[in-house]
């Protein structure tokens, strides 16, 4: 008799608790990079974050920028909604940014030609040229690691994180899995948020408009969801004590996260990109 296959990462959506209900029914779509390691994905942009953390000119983040950007492109099954706030919005975001984080810029601090160079001013305060593309630098820094942290973040889920922890960097079960459970109230909490409002809409207890009436509002529902929120977890610790959680060293995995070499090629191809982008915008 063959023995039954064991759950493999590519399938793990369809018998997670996690994902089932209606949206669990319609097939989704995985690309190369929803088959890699999450931890792959997590250790091959930290070189890179922390090289852009420390850079200080527009040439650097704005390379890893787009790096990220072609990586996510070919690499992920995105929506066309996703796909055009990233190519949209992050030049968007750049700009304001920029602005944003220019204006606390010091003008005595900031020299060069461009400092002479006003693009408005309010009063006696003027905003320089010099004053934006220092704000500009930051702005792209941040929007640099942001984008290389949606490489591991659009591609993989909180419950697989937690797996591969567990499984590969030896995070105890007992650490790891209570995580898990609390993740997975944040949705539910939602759910018994939106029940609670619909029964005081019901009531006629939502009454009033203003500041005040929301404040109002709001202590209403807390003291309904604080106590779902102790019946929920007092069921989670008797549900865990009835299946002696944490009471053994070990604990048999249903669905196995292993690291293979395609995750160690991923990482290195991604350092080595990583390293020759750094290269050829210091050449320049």
């Amino acid at each position: 008799m063959s023995r039954p296959a064991r759950a493999s990462v590519d399938d793990e959506s369809a018998t997670d608790p996690a994902t089932t209900g209606p949206a669990a029914s319609r097939p989704t779509r995985r690309g190369p990079l929803a088959a890699l390691n999450p931890l792959a994905k997590l250790a091959a942009p930290l070189p890179a974050m922390i090289v852009v953390v420390f850079s200080r000119d527009l040439v650097l983040p704005l390379a890893f920028i787009a790096f990220a950007l072609v990586v996510l492109l070919a690499g992920a099954r995105l929506s066309a909604g996703l796909v055009t706030a990233l190519v949209v919005g992050t030049p968007v975001a750049a700009l304001v940014l920029g602005v944003s984080f220019g204006i606390w810029v010091d003008p005595s601090s900031v020299a060069g030609p461009e400092a002479s160079v006003v693009l408005f001013g309010v009063g006696d305060w003027s905003f320089t040229l010099a004053a934006y593309l220092v704000g500009l630098a930051t702005a792209l820094r941040v929007l640099a690691v942001l984008m290389l942290s949606l490489i591991a973040g659009l591609t993989s889920t909180g419950t697989e994180f937690v797996r591969a922890a567990v499984q590969n960097l030896r995070v105890p079960y007992r650490v790891g899995y209570t995580a898990l459970a609390a993740l997975r109230f944040v949705p539910r909490f939602g759910h018994e948020l939106e029940i609670i409002r619909a029964a005081h809409r019901v009531r006629g207890t939502v009454a009033g408009r203003g500041p005040i009436a929301a404040v109002r509002r709001a202590f209403g529902t807390a003291v309904p969801l604080l106590a779902s929120a102790i019946r929920h977890a007092e069921r989670v610790a008797l549900a865990m004590d009835a299946r002696a959680f944490g009471a053994h060293r070990t604990r048999t995995e249903r669905h196995l996260m292993p690291w293979r070499a395609r995750d160690t090629v991923f990482v290195a191809a991604f350092v080595a990109a990583s390293a020759l982008i750094v290269w050829v915008t210091r050449a320049f």
